[in-house]
C-alpha cells in the first residue's frame, strides 16, 4: 500500500513537471511572460532569502557563502523588475543580460554549497533547477529581443 502512494506521489510530481514545462514554453512564446517572469523569480528569491537566513546563523564560510548568494540571488528578481521598466531596447537588454548572469552565479554559489557539505544538496535541488531554468528563459528573451531589434 506505501508503495502504491509513493508511485501515485510520483505519477503527480511528473505530472505537474510536465504541465509546468509546457506553461514554460507557452509563456515564453506568449506575451504573458513578463509578469510571469516577475512574480517567478520574486518567488525564488524568497526562498533564497530564507536559505540565506538559515546560513547567516552559522559561523565562518557558510555565513561567508551566504552573503554572496543572498547578492547574487535577489539581483535575479531586481533586474528582471528594472528590465520591465526600461526605456529603450537597449535598457531592457541590458537589465536582462545582468540577471542572466546573476542567475549563473547563483547557481555557482548554490553548487558550491552543496558540494563542500555546507548545505545538503537535496535542501538545494530545487533551487538549482530553477536556476537551470530561469537561465534558459532569460537567454532565450535576450536571443529572441535581439533577433527582433534586426
Amino acid at each position: 500500500m506505501r508503495l502504491g502512494l509513493f508511485s501515485l506521489e510520483y505519477d503527480l510530481f511528473n505530472e505537474e513537471r510536465s504541465q509546468k514545462w509546457e506553461g514554460i514554453r507557452e509563456k515564453v512564446e506568449g506575451k504573458r511572460v513578463k509578469r510571469d517572469l516577475c512574480e517567478r523569480t520574486f518567488r525564488s528569491t524568497g526562498r533564497i532569502v530564507r536559505l540565506c537566513q538559515s546560513l547567516d546563523e552559522r559561523p565562518g564560510v557558510a555565513r561567508t557563502l551566504g552573503r554572496q548568494l543572498l547578492r547574487s540571488g535577489t539581483s535575479i528578481g531586481a533586474n528582471v523588475e528594472e528590465g520591465q521598466a526600461g526605456q529603450s531596447r537597449a535598457g531592457f537588454m541590458s537589465k536582462y543580460s545582468i540577471a542572466a548572469k546573476e542567475a549563473r552565479e547563483t547557481h555557482y554559489w548554490l553548487r558550491l554549497l552543496a558540494s563542500n557539505g555546507i548545505v545538503p544538496e537535496a535542501d538545494v535541488q530545487d533551487l538549482l533547477e530553477e536556476c537551470n531554468q530561469l537561465i534558459a528563459i532569460l537567454t532565450t528573451i535576450i536571443k529572441k529581443t535581439k533577433e527582433n531589434a534586426q
